[in-house]
């Protein structure tokens, strides 16, 4: 089974981080199977962004990097609230 990190946060400066995100993945290979940036259809200050890993191991790798630190304080400093992490190891998958 997988292993997902969620990332739950809110902000007024959406497009700064929109931004930094997209530049970071250009800047590097990612570490992660896939990622998804959501936002709250009731709250649009609210963004959560899910990204899956095949192991603990490679999330843990992947925080580890110093380009991942760089990200997550950068997106820190943008942040009104969080942002606050959930390390998810996952039970089961359905289509």
């Amino acid at each position: 089974m997988s292993f997902i990190q969620l990332i739950d946060y809110e902000t007024d400066r959406a497009t700064e981080i929109d931004n930094a995100m997209r530049s970071a993945m250009d800047d590097t290979a990612p570490g992660f199977l896939r990622l998804e940036h959501t936002r709250d259809h009731d709250n649009p200050r609210h963004f959560t962004t899910i990204v899956e890993f095949a192991t603990y191991e490679e999330a843990m790798a992947n925080s580890g990097k110093p380009e991942t630190d760089q990200m997550a304080r950068e997106l820190a400093s943008m942040c009104t609230s969080g942002p606050t992490y959930r390390n998810l190891d996952v039970q089961m998958t359905m289509p």
